[in-house]
């Protein structure tokens, strides 16, 4: 299984996304779409799980969603502090039990296990902002477990 992960777009696709992305077999974005058509041109791609970030008020997309993907579970939400989680989140956790948190909102890459959970952060995928790089990421998982891949921009 291989999926591919973006967050923080706010509203630019860059173009080399298509080819990062190719061959995978879902794509999730954890926020900060920015706009409608993005998630429209990364549907052309895989199938899409998408959900709002703090600057994404007028799309119409949930504050999390829970999507099954070849037998694992991937909570996706915004904003999220693995090191000091929200009611909501610790609820929403011990209730879907997902393989993987998927969250975006810091620009910054974070990839670790808290309580059998993984917690990921692909970093940014939008223009170019602070001093931060730039990345979406492949997350392979199979019998052997997960591997994250994180991919400049």
């Amino acid at each position: 299984m291989k999926i591919g992960v973006l967050s923080d777009t706010h509203g630019y696709l860059d173009p080399k996304i298509e080819t990062v992305f190719k061959g995978v077999d879902h794509i999730l974005h954890a926020g900060d779409v920015g706009s409608a058509w993005i998630t429209a041109e990364l549907a052309q791609i895989a199938p899409v799980t998408a959900v709002l970030g703090n600057v994404d008020k007028t799309l119409h997309l949930r504050d999390t969603e829970l999507v099954e993907v070849g037998g694992r579970r991937f909570l996706v939400h915004h904003i999220v502090d693995p090191r000091d989680l929200s009611d909501y989140l610790r609820e929403r956790i011990a209730q879907d039990r997902p393989d993987a948190v998927v969250f975006g909102h810091t620009h910054q890459r974070f990839c670790q296990m808290f309580g059998g959970v993984l917690f990921f952060n692909p970093g940014y995928a939008g223009k170019q902002r602070f001093d931060l790089d730039r990345s979406v990421a492949i997350l392979r998982w199979d019998e052997h477990g997960i591997r994250p891949q994180y991919i400049e921009l």
